[in-house]
């Protein structure tokens, strides 16, 4: 095996033997065959015509199933793989190794990341295709809600397809750089999707002490999922917790709606091994940030969608419907969740919410209250560097404001650091998808302040990577013009040095360092 798609990869440079992450050889494996595969049918499905939509909805889920900590499950790969060649039959001409790719062929063949031998090229390929994963999960959210935009189906199997011609450097760094304005139009689609259907989040205190009652935990990232669970749990004496990067969703009026929908339990994905053992009631897990759950726990574990894991159970689904009811009566015979923690945490700043009260934030600049915003979205991880956001956090001046999407809020959202005239100094937009908040809410302070260029905006980003979504967000801000990211807290061992000088180049991106150096950009 060889993989280097996310953060944690092996010393830096790519994981050989197993992935940090859990995944066993023969998984990775499966999944590089898989994304052979998708490949080959996006080669024979060059539009995103209607009669296409079990194939462009068929490689949006698979592409996420092999997002890091979403699938370890081997066979449900296969089943991934025998869905795609029952779908490549009805599909048109194309290049020949695509029209004749057989099961036989892909299983009996090592395909992967290092057949590209050109470093470049492989770093643009992989960079590409890693964006394309992290569209492919807001894609999948969005659908979920009965929202679809053809054009992103058919940039999403337009890219893969690339990857497998040859196409130039200057071709390929294109195709990325589209796949940053296919980002922001995709987050664009979930959160119209997510808004439409739910509400506009609203700054909410979120409490994180249990209750003396048994309960389900949800973690991943499915606001679909969450609210078919609070239906079906509604009036069955049986609570229902966020986890991870499901805390936003305390903050939609849509959920606000169930008494039995009481706030959060833990904090970010690297963390559950001990957060699931003491919450003793079912754990849903309805994307991707799966750990390779306990023994202790596991008979306690779902799996739905795209997630899965060996031996763990699934959520049994039927036409759309998931049927959670063994799992309620599961939780209605376990204890209370043991508490971690009390009190309560903020959430709820996305961009209605942070617009609803721009004159006032505008004012607060202009008087000098709030000096700077420093945008340190992204993901969190469990190696001790991380710790540099937590004290980066405690280290900002008084009169700055921290936005933040995603599980790195986990390092500094429980922090008491205040607010400035009302003002909490830390605005959490919400999950990493809504990181288009934060574009949103920058653009509309440009606009306030009458300035053409956002990176005119007294703003720093500092933003944490962990895996493929991150990825997308990174393409995403580059395709919008945000220049003098600071990165971390390693540079992606994906990205070769020719492909970073353009980026150092063009864009500004640097490494995060110490907060000796890294403090003084604040300006």
């Amino acid at each position: 095996m060889f993989c280097y798609q996310c953060e944690e990869t092996a010393n830096g440079s790519g994981c050989t033997k197993a992935g940090v992450c859990g995944k066993n050889a023969r998984t990775a494996d499966m999944q590089d065959k898989l994304i052979y595969l998708l490949k080959g049918i996006s080669a024979l499905s060059p539009d995103a015509s209607p009669s296409s939509d079990e194939v462009h909805r068929y490689v949006t889920e698979a592409l996420f199933a092999t997002v890091t900590n979403t699938n370890f499950d081997p066979a449900a790969i296969e089943a991934y793989i025998d869905r795609g060649f029952a779908l490549k039959e009805s599909l048109g001409t194309g290049p020949s190794w695509a029209q004749d790719l057989t099961k036989e062929w892909l299983m009996s063949h090592e395909v992967g990341v290092l057949d590209t031998e050109n470093v470049d090229v492989r770093s643009l390929r992989e960079l590409l295709t890693y964006g394309v994963k992290g569209l492919a999960a807001y894609v999948h959210h969005a659908a979920a809600l009965g929202y679809e935009d053809p054009s992103l189906y058919a940039f999403m199997e337009e890219a893969l397809r690339a990857t497998t011609e040859d196409r130039s450097a200057e071709d390929l760094t294109a195709l990325v750089l589209r796949c940053g304005e296919m980002g922001v139009r995709g987050m664009a689609l979930l959160d119209k999707a997510n808004t439409e259907t739910y509400g506009h989040p609203e700054p909410t205190q979120v409490s994180i002490a249990p209750r003396d009652r048994p309960g389900i935990l949800i973690s991943g990232h499915d606001l679909h999922d969450l609210s078919q669970l609070l239906e079906q749990t509604r009036g069955t004496g049986v609570d229902v917790y966020t986890h991870g990067e499901m805390l936003p969703a305390n903050s939609y009026p849509a959920f606000k709606a169930y008494d039995h929908f009481v706030g959060n339990y833990g904090g970010a994905w690297w963390k559950q091994k001990e957060e699931f053992e003491s919450f003793n009631g079912p754990i849903v897990l309805t994307t991707n940030c799966l750990v390779p759950p306990r023994d202790s726990y596991r008979p306690r574990l779902y799996t739905t969608g795209p997630v899965g894991y060996e031996g763990v159970q699934r959520v049994p689904e039927q036409n759309g419907r998931k049927d959670f009811s063994a799992i309620i009566a599961q939780a209605a015979k376990a204890a209370p969740p043991t508490p971690l923690e009390s009190g309560t945490i903020w959430g709820g700043f996305a961009h209605d919410a942070v617009l609803s009260v721009a004159g006032a934030v505008v004012d607060a600049v202009k008087s000098g209250a709030i000096r700077r915003f420093v945008v340190m979205a992204g993901c969190d991880g469990r190696h001790k560097e991380r710790e540099y956001y937590t004290d980066f956090a405690k280290a900002l001046p008084n009169d700055t404001v921290i936005l933040t999407a995603g599980c790195a809020k986990y390092r500094y959202n429980k922090l008491d650091l205040g607010d400035i005239g009302g003002i909490p100094r830390v605005l959490d937009a919400g999950q990493c998808n809504d990181s288009y908040s934060l574009v949103v809410i920058a653009q509309a302070l440009a606009e306030a302040f009458g300035l053409d260029d956002i990176n005119k905006l007294p703003v720093t980003y500092n933003i944490a990577w962990y895996e493929q979504k991150a990825v997308l967000v990174l393409l995403a801000l580059l395709h919008l013009g945000v220049k003098n990211i600071t990165l971390g807290p390693v540079l992606p061992a994906f990205v070769s040095p020719g492909v970073l000088d353009v980026l150092v180049n063009t864009f500004g991106i640097r490494k995060n360092t110490t907060l000796e150096e890294d403090l003084p950009l604040l300006g």
